[in-house]
């Protein structure tokens, strides 16, 4: 079977596998568990995990980015510090919860794409 590279971006953002870009990448959609296998391609998925480098990109990104506007809207505006406290609770929590899944995604999908010797079986 001939497998043509699919797009590394919309193959992360739809969450499928790296290789065929069908077939489910996590166990299930409210989880972040690698399948074992790909149910399309037969892909071993779960031995190429990416593990927590994902969430370490996730919060460097939003604390080079939350921060800064937060001192910005407490310059500005001077709220109290709840505001603060639940307004950026719930922006960081958000964009972690919407984010994480294809960060993932992408992470492994980079990993397929540039280090194939570890795909093998």
């Amino acid at each position: 079977m001939t497998f043509i590279l699919p797009d590394l971006y919309g193959n992360a953002l739809r969450c499928v596998c790296p290789r065929c870009g069908k077939g489910k990448l996590f166990k299930s959609d409210f989880t972040l568990d690698v399948a074992d296998h790909c149910d399309r391609c037969g892909l071993a998925l779960a031995k190429n995990d990416s593990g927590d480098g994902p969430a370490v990109f996730l919060i460097f990104i939003l604390g080079f980015s939350l921060v800064p506007l937060a001192l910005l809207l407490d310059a500005l505006f001077q709220p109290p510090i709840w505001v603060h406290a639940v307004l950026w609770t719930v922006i960081a929590l958000g964009i972690c919860g919407f984010t994480l899944r294809p960060a993932k995604a992408l992470t492994i999908g980079i990993q397929f794409k540039y280090r194939p010797q570890d795909w093998e079986a």
